[in-house]
């Protein structure tokens, strides 16, 4: 994508009902069915219900996201730029070095 292009983006509805639309070509309006049980039927992989289970050998320490989320709402957090330019552009590298053929 170019700079300056608007991609299509589809309308959408919000919770309240109203339409919102992208820059790009406006989709028809999406219609809401009374019958919920009319749809074509989706089944969940017990990896997908293991992932959404919360269970307790997650990878996530909850203290530290707790104490994450006071600092927030604290209004004491600080962010680590530098921390955050190093770690982009070290993806930037990895990613452009996996796209030139060796």
């Amino acid at each position: 994508m170019k700079i300056g292009q608007t991609p299509d983006i589809p309308v959408a509805l919000t919770t309240t009902g109203a339409q919102v639309a992208g820059q790009g070509a406006a989709a028809p309006p999406v219609k809401k069915s009374g019958n919920s049980g009319s749809g074509a039927s989706v089944s969940v992989s017990s990896l997908a219900k293991s992932l959404g289970s919360g269970s307790s050998d997650s990878d996530m320490d909850m203290d530290k996201v707790a104490a994450v989320k006071s600092a927030i709402d604290n209004g004491t957090y600080k962010v680590n730029a530098g921390a955050i330019a190093d770690k982009l552009l070290s993806n930037a590298q990895e990613i452009l070095s996996r796209g030139t053929p060796q």
